[in-house]
């Protein structure tokens, strides 16, 4: 049931949501190793996106006293550092031991092997931790060799983890049996655990959008906003396949990580020119979507205008049940949590549970007030509540993005427009990538 439930609320954050190379196998002695992007969203992510049963690792610091039950009935296991204290060495060969028995009973494991989120989002992979590799010899050292246990790698790719409505791709690659490795880490255990976890490291880099160089980050940003063939959120041509996006920001950033950026001339203009041309915006109040949309002619006000009449009684019907308690949870979180990387996945937990507990009383008014039967109400609740919501989020976006565009229109924007022109012309002839 949680797992269906999971499923509903990732579809309501990314309704654009691929998994490549997804496991088929429920017990499969695999430890995943992956990226760590958004903080508490890659476990939900990942662990409701694959079929095996799968725990995962995290940070000691969490398991409170009063939290301890509800971690270890999540399947999460506490990973402790060397700040932790001075018996980390001792701790952690325990929860290993569990790791061993977890794997021997053909569950997964998943570990997010950076270590840490970066506090903005960032499309890159951080040095990853050798732990991962460690378990899983560990782990087959308490079995005695006797089943296989494998590794694999797996990478989250969001267009923006804290955006409802943006792109999620989980993409994972091919498993590699530890078993084979056998002699080589009887005869040298920390040479081949180093380069098992560079092998894998490369793996990973494979399955995301990697710029190497943090400082170039924004740059790479900027040019799939203008050409609108990326992982933006905002600023994407959605009519292009998600995959063929998310091909594009990975060949972006590899292309990135071959030159020496800030030793040519014309690129490094190409990026202050990016840059400048963003800042615009921000002082003229003006968005680079609906401003896209202007220039290029591709509003549809009638369309948008039907849109917004013929969905309006399913968005009221959705802001009565989703608005307040969505409007709390989002006040409360970007209150509570200074760190942006946490605000995402929070919101999607708190705010699942805010709504369905604002909501069951409101179900059951309904069952009495139109004597219905207890399964419409059931099915109404697991139904027209999500997808009323989800219909009056995108009624919203629509009216204000329409509403931009009126604004944009009695502006004078031809000098943007220009530049926009301009700068697209020197990504061409610049940037070699298609």
């Amino acid at each position: 049931m949680m797992g269906f439930i999971l499923k509903i609320t990732l579809w309501v954050y990314y309704p654009r949501f691929k998994n490549v190379n997804r496991p088929t196998k429920n017990f499969s002695r695999t430890i995943f190793m992956s990226n760590h992007a958004a903080s508490f969203m890659d476990p939900l992510a990942v662990v409701g996106s694959q079929p095996p049963i799968i725990f995962f690792m995290t940070r000691s610091d969490i398991f409170k006293p009063f939290l301890k039950p509800i971690l270890w009935a999540s399947h999460m296991l506490p990973i402790y550092r060397q700040h932790d204290g001075e018996d980390t060495k001792k701790k952690n060969e325990v929860v290993f031991k569990k790791c061993a028995r977890i794997l021997n009973y053909g569950r997964g494991l998943i570990v997010f092997s950076e270590g840490f989120t970066d506090n903005v989002f960032i499309r890159r992979l951080k040095p990853i931790k050798k732990g991962a590799v460690r378990i899983g010899f560990l782990a087959l050292e308490e079995i005695n060799w006797e089943k296989k246990i494998y590794l694999q790698a797996v990478g989250t790719n969001y267009s923006d983890p804290n955006k409802i409505g943006s792109d999620c791709i989980i993409s994972n690659g091919d498993s590699i049996c530890l078993n084979e490795y056998k002699s080589q880490y009887l005869d040298d255990p920390s040479k081949t655990i180093h380069e098992l976890t560079l092998r894998v490291e490369q793996e990973m880099r494979d399955q995301i959008t990697d710029i190497r160089d943090v400082e170039m980050a924004p740059f790479h940003e900027n040019i799939m906003r203008i050409t609108r063939k990326g992982m933006s959120a905002v600023d994407s041509d959605f009519r292009i396949p998600l995959l063929k996006r998310w091909a594009y920001s990975r060949n972006l950033a590899c292309w990135f990580n071959e030159q020496k950026i800030e030793e040519k001339e014309e690129l490094m203009q190409l990026k202050e020119r990016l840059e400048n041309y963003f800042n615009q915006q921000k002082i003229d109040n003006i968005e680079e979507s609906p401003l896209y949309a202007v220039i290029s002619n591709q509003r549809r006000k009638i369309r948008d205008y039907m849109h917004l009449i013929i969905l309006s009684p399913l968005m009221l019907v959705g802001l009565v049940h989703c608005y307040l308690p969505y409007r709390f949870v989002k006040n409360f979180v970007e209150r509570s949590f200074e760190r942006k990387v946490f605000w995402g996945s929070v919101k999607m937990l708190l705010g699942f549970v805010a709504i369905g507990l604002f909501n069951v009383p409101l179900t059951i008014l309904l069952l009495k007030l139109f004597n219905w039967p207890s399964v419409m109400g059931i099915l109404y609740f697991l139904t027209v509540l999500p997808i009323s919501g989800v219909i009056a989020y995108k009624w919203f976006d629509v009216y204000k993005k329409n509403k931009k565009m009126k604004a944009i229109i009695k502006k004078d924007f031809s000098t943007l427009s220009l530049e926009r022109r301009l700068i697209s012309s020197e990504i061409e002839r610049l940037i070699p990538v298609a």
